[in-house]
């Protein structure tokens, strides 16, 4: 079965995060990791992080979290328009090679 990788957003909730958005990059790893290390916002996981931006790979049809993120609204907004930037160019790319 082919890997998959796609960016899963979250965000925090008294019950706990609830996910509300997914950017998907197929099988391309080096795309999506390259990406994702682009991203503004903090490695560092606090219990006060609202937004969380995460890496995940799909192992047998099961979701493997890789990375996460934590960030602000404003990062998220900035982080959001580079992957649709960055999703854009890598779907056009296939097209033209």
């Amino acid at each position: 079965m082919e890997t998959q990788f796609y960016i899963l957003l979250s965000l925090k909730t008294p019950e706990g995060y609830v996910d509300y958005g997914q950017y998907f990059f197929g099988n391309d790893r080096g795309a999506a990791y390259g990406l994702f290390e682009q991203l503004k916002g903090n490695q560092n996981l606090k219990d006060t992080c609202l937004l969380h931006i995460d890496l995940m790979e799909t192992v047998d049809s099961l979701p493997l979290k890789i990375k996460t993120i934590c960030c602000t609204l404003d990062e998220l907004g900035y982080n959001c328009k580079l992957i649709a930037r960055e999703i854009f160019r890598l779907k056009n790319l296939e097209v033209v090679v």
